[in-house]
């Protein structure tokens, strides 16, 4: 019994965070699909966000971030964001865990390449305004083996194909019920 209960414990200590690290990735799900640019500002009245969001308010940069394929996540007072869209806390939490962010106090802007490699673009305390241009030289100046990255395909279960039934054929048995397991003995 003492054996069982290890070996389960064990188990669960191992495959645990494996299971955990796949249920809110918002960065995995983006992975070969997108750009994410992430922001990280210690409020909302934060100038490098409220800067990127004004000028996301104009045509021409709202449609060279569709061009480039970019996603803005923004987390402020502990408040993430998709495209202006609410995150859950929980979400918001996973993308901050997986960004591997050390502590400061300053905002950061995070481009994420389609092939999950991390460019910092910006990593201080100074109150300035990021230029979207700068934004989008940096993803141009991207090597082409990010831009050739695809998203990887879920795999399917492959279901067999349903056999045709003829006209005259009776219906199949029911299957015999499986006996009850043994009891296991220690």
């Amino acid at each position: 019994m003492l054996v069982r209960s290890l070996t389960l414990a064990t188990l669960l200590a191992v495959a645990g965070p494996l299971f955990a690290a796949d249920s809110d990735a918002p960065l995995a799900k983006e992975l070969g699909k997108a750009r994410p640019l992430v922001v990280i500002a210690p409020s909302s009245a934060d100038p490098t966000l409220r800067g990127l969001n004004e000028a996301l308010k104009d045509p021409a940069t709202q449609a060279g971030f569709k061009e480039r394929n970019l996603v803005l996540f923004s987390v402020a007072q502990m408040m993430g964001k998709r495209e202006d869209k609410n995150l859950e806390q929980q979400t918001t939490m996973a993308l901050i865990r997986e960004l591997k962010l050390g502590a400061s106090k300053g905002t950061k802007v995070i481009l994420v390449g389609l092939d999950g490699e991390r460019h910092v673009l910006k990593d201080d305390e100074s109150n300035e305004k990021i230029d979207p241009q700068v934004i989008f030289k940096a993803v141009d100046e991207l090597p082409a083996s990010e831009k050739a990255a695809v998203a990887p395909e879920p795999v399917a279960a492959a279901a067999p194909e349903p056999k045709a039934k003829a006209k005259d054929s009776k219906p199949a048995k029911p299957a015999k019920p499986a006996a009850p397991p043994k009891p296991l003995d220690d």
